[in-house]
């Protein structure tokens, strides 16, 4: 079902589906708090409108896409307990913990009323992500199975690629 929101052309932000993504992240202890249109977002690491991600808490503004707001989260969900401690701005995880957060942020999105991975993957693209295959869809169906099974080892998402609404162990 297309909501009225979703438009050919524009990159979906957040705030049109907070409610929905505030409960999608609530069983991961993720917080989400809004920044005002003109201030900017704490533990941004690439600024502008980009989600900043600071411990458990989510920073956003009604601008941020909803891209970049399940890619933070993502981060959040795969690191371990000890980085997440840590965590300020900076996710810093390796190559193989990249692909698997690019691959969960469309598991997640999935999971959205009105939002696909789909979706997702056109927003990705028109942001400027960038995959060896040329598209994040090419890329997820034909280049993303050591990035399926990262995320099924360590449980966060099931066989079918379905998240377990669990965070990273040790």
């Amino acid at each position: 079902m297309a909501l009225p929101w979703l438009t050919l052309g524009t990159v979906l932000n957040c705030h049109a589906v907070a409610e929905a993504l505030a409960a999608l992240l609530t069983p991961y202890q993720l917080q989400i708090h809004w920044v005002a249109a003109t201030d900017s977002i704490p533990g941004s690491y690439w600024g502008d409108c980009e989600a900043g991600l600071i411990a458990n808490n989510l920073y956003l503004r009604t601008d941020t896409p909803l891209h970049s707001a399940l890619h933070e989260a993502s981060h959040y969900i795969c690191m371990t307990p000890q980085r997440r401690t840590q965590l300020h701005t900076d996710a810093a995880g390796d190559y193989a913990e990249e692909d698997a957060v690019c691959y969960l942020q469309l598991c997640l999105a999935d999971q959205l009323p009105g939002v696909s991975k789909q979706r997702l993957q056109s927003d990705m693209d028109a942001w400027g992500y960038s995959f060896r295959l040329g598209s994040a869809q090419a890329w997820f169906e034909q280049d993303a199975e050591e990035a399926k099974a990262w995320l099924i080892q360590h449980q966060i998402i099931t066989v079918n690629g379905i998240p377990t609404n669990r965070l990273r162990a040790p």
